[in-house]
This record gives structure tokens, C-alpha cells and sequence, in this order.
């Protein structure tokens, strides 16, 4: 766990990113673009590297960066939804949302996904109903790397900026939580390589999910937990 500066003295609130840190989504995106790009734009090598090299964007604005038709969003949807049975939960993760849940800290969802294929998600694996809110990137007016959908979850938690952390795997997640004003997480188990992240100046890079519980392991936590064990 390396870090560059503080973070608050107590969270009071977690927001997650989606795909690359509560699950393993990459390999069946992969696959939906590929699929989607054979279907709309025909024969040719799908450009499934420069596609990942997006990560965390709201797809309309990977395929508009890209030059790609916009109509390759629904195949793409479709294929998602065909293979969701192949995302995995990242190991370990469960645990981590289950400690913070059981210290009282609310936790949000911010993804670019739409709202509708992050709450399907979730709801397959389990997962929904340990979050206050699930955002996607098709239910606030900028999507990441603008702050809006950190800043609407927040509200949504009644938590203000600066006592909140935001937990990405993404350069546009880390713009985004520095936007609004949250402590930005990076992670390393995720869709883009350590030293990109570490360019990207979060506030704290993270190795494995457990480090999140030392992250979030403020005092007030651990008077309480001293309290409980005498």
C-alpha cells in the first residue's frame, strides 16, 4: 500500500467503482466488443487493446473517442448480458464490503456502466443489497472523469466530500474523485497498469482489497473496536 498524502480522519462513506474492482468483468467485455464490432463495423481486426485502454468510461463515449458507430452499443449490451454468468466477484472483496457495512460506513456504487446493467449486475452476483445507492454513468449529466456521479452518490449517502473515499482502477475514476473533492484510491488489482495510475496522482494506491479496511481504519473505529473487546 503506498501512499502520496492523507486521508480523513474518519470515512464516513465508501464509493466503488465497478468493473476492475468489485468484479472481474474484463475478459466478457472484451469478448462484447468484439462481437460488437463484427456485427456493426464487418470484417477487420476488432481494436479490442485501444477499446481497453478506456477503462471506467461510459461506452457512447468509447466508441465516440474511438470513431466507432454509436449503434455498436446495443450488440454489445446484449453480449454483456449473454455472458454474465462468466464476471467473477473480486476475491476477497465481499469480506471487505461486509466489515465496512458492519462499522456503519455506507457504500455507493459510481460506474460507467448504465444504472439499469450495474443494478442486473450486482443483483446476479449477490451484491445489491449491500450498497445505499448504484449509480451508472447514463443517470447523472457528465459521466467520469467529471465529478458529477461521485458528487450525486454522496448526496445520495448524505456524506460530504471530504469525509468520503473513492475507490477506482481507472485514470478518468481518480479525476473524477479529485473533482469532487474525495480522497481518490487507486487500485492495483485492476484494468490499468500501476505506473499509469500512480501518473494520475491518487491519493493512495492499494494493492489488495484488505488494504481498504486500513485505509478506513480511523480512530473512532478503533476506539470502538477496543471497546468491543474489552
Amino acid at each position: 500500500m503506498t501512499s502520496q498524502a492523507g486521508v480523513p480522519e474518519r470515512v464516513r462513506a465508501v464509493v466503488f467503482d465497478l468493473d476492475g474492482v468489485l468484479v472481474d468483468s474484463l475478459t466478457v467485455a472484451r469478448t462484447a466488443f468484439a462481437v460488437a464490432y463484427a456485427e456493426v463495423v464487418g470484417d477487420g481486426e476488432p481494436p479490442v487493446e485501444e477499446y481497453c485502454r478506456h477503462p471506467g468510461r461510459h461506452l457512447p463515449d468509447v466508441l465516440r473517442l474511438m470513431g466507432l458507430p454509436a449503434s455498436m452499443a446495443e450488440p454489445f449490451v446484449r453480449e454483456s448480458h449473454r455472458l454474465t454468468h462468466l464476471v467473477e466477484v473480486v476475491p476477497g472483496m465481499v469480506e471487505v464490503l461486509d466489515v465496512l457495512r458492519g462499522r456503519g460506513v455506507p457504500l455507493a456504487v459510481a460506474t460507467g456502466r448504465s444504472g439499469v446493467r450495474a443494478r442486473a449486475l450486482l443483483g446476479h452476483l449477490g451484491l445489491m443489497s449491500r450498497f445505499e445507492a448504484v449509480l451508472g454513468a447514463d443517470e447523472v449529466p457528465r459521466p467520469k472523469p467529471a465529478p458529477d456521479i461521485v458528487l450525486r452518490a454522496l448526496a445520495l449517502l448524505d456524506v460530504p466530500p471530504a469525509a468520503a473515499v473513492m475507490v477506482g482502477d481507472a485514470v478518468s475514476d481518480i479525476r473524477s474523485a479529485r473533482g469532487a473533492g474525495v480522497t481518490a484510491v487507486a487500485v492495483g488489482w485492476g484494468e490499468t497498469d500501476r505506473r499509469t495510475l500512480v501518473a494520475a496522482r491518487p491519493d493512495l494506491v492499494v494493492d489488495e482489497p484488505a488494504d481498504l479496511l486500513r485505509v478506513c481504519a480511523g480512530p473512532t473505529w478503533a476506539d470502538a473496536d477496543r471497546a468491543a473487546r474489552s
